[in-house]
């Protein structure tokens, strides 16, 4: 199985952090992992694409958008959503959602491994268990 990662760059010390967590994650699964940076979230539902053309199974996708003083937050989280949910109907394939969304820096380091657990991780967890039941799901209606 392979396995897409895409990180944003923007907010580094949070991302890395996420990066980390999903990457010890896929180790254990012993997948076939292709790790790319992208300079921040917005780039990431395009990149996770062009990964799915290029044979990747599932994607894991992380990022950290922590809010300022413009509504320019808003627009991002949005269009990050908007577009990994797009590219997941268009193509079938699963991607863990491991964006955070925070009002400030100090909730963003409690969900990378702090008292919100580790979204990076999570995010990880569901892109493999979501590529089982797809799986699963096609199985089951080649038999009928």
């Amino acid at each position: 199985m392979k396995i897409a990662v895409v990180t944003s760059r923007f907010n580094e010390d949070i991302t890395e952090r996420l990066l980390e967590g999903a990457l010890n994650v896929l180790e254990t699964a012993e997948v076939e992992i292709f790790s790319v940076k992208v300079p921040g979230a917005v780039e990431i539902p395009l990149t996770i694409k062009v990964m799915f053309e290029q044979g990747c199974d599932a994607a894991v996708a992380l990022g950290a958008v922590i809010r300022g003083e413009t509504s320019h937050y808003d627009l991002v989280c949005n269009s990050v959503e908007r577009g990994v949910t797009q590219v997941m109907l268009e193509t079938g394939k699963s991607i863990g959602f491991g964006v955070i969304t925070t009002e400030d820096e100090e909730q963003a380091l409690e969900r990378v491994g702090g008292k919100h657990g580790h979204k990076g991780e999570e995010a990880a967890l569901v892109a493999l268990e979501m590529v089982g039941l797809i799986n699963s799901l096609k199985k089951m209606n080649r038999k009928k």
